[in-house]
């Protein structure tokens, strides 16, 4: 016999009436949602194919992976032939491999054990098939090659779009946009879609940049006109300037004093002195350290500050600067200064990124889908609701109000984890009504079975929700 206990079909009832309230945002303005206290700010999203807005596909640079850890692997081989007072010569890169030449036959074998110590196996210590990093073999004649194998280049891959997936959601992000999708698709792309937002162009720049930040001394030996004459250096390069009115290139040092890993803070502001855009940053402990170090050593000496390869400023150190903080100027926009912040804030992409498919859907193409889904599901209810009461009466009008409570809920339930809402997210919706008033036809056919089988009306009512349960 179906029963329930009162404390029961309270719970039942107030369940779902709390969560029905979760739909009414729903029904307001956003500017007025707005106004409501936070709890009561949750409402639905509609996605990119319902609001319009902007689709991008973005592939990660390969081949710049690979060559960066092939440069990893110089530069490690390096240090550990330094470290070890292993003397040789003819450290370079071929392909795959990074050969590099012992001098003396007498260091070789310890070249090699230090040298193997570089690899590491796959994956981590867990989940290891076998392979590894990095392939030291003894070529002969006192050469030695460190190959990288086609497997931990794809395993470097993967890493480095996963990262970026993390960095271009927390830019994304700053842009204010709501409910953006950022996955994965392949295994070096990702697909980024900001419902509402029509026009991508700023968007395009933000995750078009790599935002390799980098503090570096100038080289003040060598004037630059030298340098392009190609009186460079071997310790310096020559780069250009980010400030288009003044593009003379700068010839700067190649070590790098501190880098943009160790920020943790940058904020747009505005300069007290002539009211001009600057973004002011912070290091973390170890960048403030560095920074107090390098700027102690070369007071009255111009540092360059390096973004993607480019000097955005060049000022001159006055003073040893230990607060571990600072600030850019760069005759920026508002604009730029914002997105500069954005930038260091969200960190470096691994890998540049490129955009290799781009679409923008217009908000008319939305708005006549939803008016198009409006329309059916108000033509398909009414259908419904008709039927139900024609047929079953009284009963009719319980599967009715069963229907709407359920379709109240799913609405609630989406607008409490602030789901974002598409056509085939309607499409399930109207397809949830279809079941549940399928599920109310079964019903009542087999309390009819039931009745006309010589039950009583309890005794039909029960075993027809009780039997129709399997063909449900």
């Amino acid at each position: 016999m179906l029963y329930f206990t009162r404390w029961k079909a309270l719970a039942i009832i107030l369940t779902a009436l709390v969560v029905c309230l979760c739909a009414v945002p729903n029904f307001f303005s956003e500017a007025r949602v707005k106004t409501w206290p936070a709890w009561a700010q949750r409402h639905l999203v509609l996605g990119l194919d319902l609001q319009g807005g902007s689709y991008l596909l973005l592939e990660v640079d390969s081949n710049y992976v690979k060559k960066e850890k092939l440069d990893q692997v110089r530069d490690d081989t390096r240090r550990v032939l330094r470290e070890a007072k292993v003397g040789y010569t003819g450290l370079n890169v071929r392909s795959d491999t990074v050969e590099v030449r012992i001098t003396k036959d007498t260091d070789l074998p310890t070249a090699l054990a230090k040298l193997r110590e570089l690899s590491q196996p796959l994956g981590g210590l867990l989940g290891s098939n076998g392979q590894r990093s990095l392939e030291v073999a003894d070529a002969g004649g006192g050469l030695i090659r460190l190959t990288v194998p086609q497997a931990a280049i794809t395993d470097r891959i993967r890493q480095s779009v996963e990262q970026s997936i993390q960095i271009v959601e927390r830019r994304v992000n700053e842009l204010g946009t709501v409910e953006p999708l950022i996955q994965r698709q392949g295994n070096d792309r990702i697909l980024v879609q900001v419902p509402g937002l029509q026009d991508p162009t700023r968007l395009k720049e933000l995750l078009g940049k790599t935002a390799k930040m980098e503090f570096r001394m100038v080289d003040l030996t060598v004037p630059p006109d030298q340098a392009q004459r190609g009186g460079l250096p071997s310790d310096s390069e020559l780069l250009p300037s980010a400030d288009p009115a003044n593009p003379q290139p700068y010839v700067i040092k190649k070590e790098v004093l501190v880098s943009g890993g160790d920020l943790i803070d940058a904020q747009p502001g505005f300069d007290q002195r002539n009211g001009q855009p600057i973004v002011s940053f912070k290091f973390n402990s170890r960048g403030s350290a560095k920074f107090a170090k390098a700027t102690s050593e070369h007071v009255k000496e111009p540092f360059a500050i390096v973004l993607d390869n480019k000097v955005i400023s060049a000022p001159v150190i006055q003073e040893p600067i230990t607060a571990g903080s600072g600030q850019i100027s760069g005759n920026f926009t508002v604009q730029q200064a914002n997105d500069l912040a954005i930038l260091l804030r969200a960190g470096a992409l691994p890998a540049p990124l490129t955009i290799i498919e781009e679409r923008t859907v217009g908000p008319g193409l939305g708005q006549d889908s939803i008016e198009k889904g409006e329309l059916a599901a108000y033509v398909g209810s009414i259908m419904v609701i008709v039927f139900m009461l024609l047929t079953y009466r009284l009963f009719g009008v319980f599967a009715n109000v069963a229907v709407a409570i359920n379709v109240a809920m799913i609405f609630g339930v989406l607008s409490l984890l602030n789901a974002t809402l598409t056509l085939p997210g309607i499409a399930g919706i109207v397809l949830t009504v279809g079941i549940a008033v399928d599920s109310n036809v079964l019903i009542y056919e087999r309390i009819r079975e039931e009745l006309r089988g010589g039950r009583t009306a309890i005794s039909a009512i029960d075993a027809g929700f009780k039997r129709a349960l399997s063909t449900i």
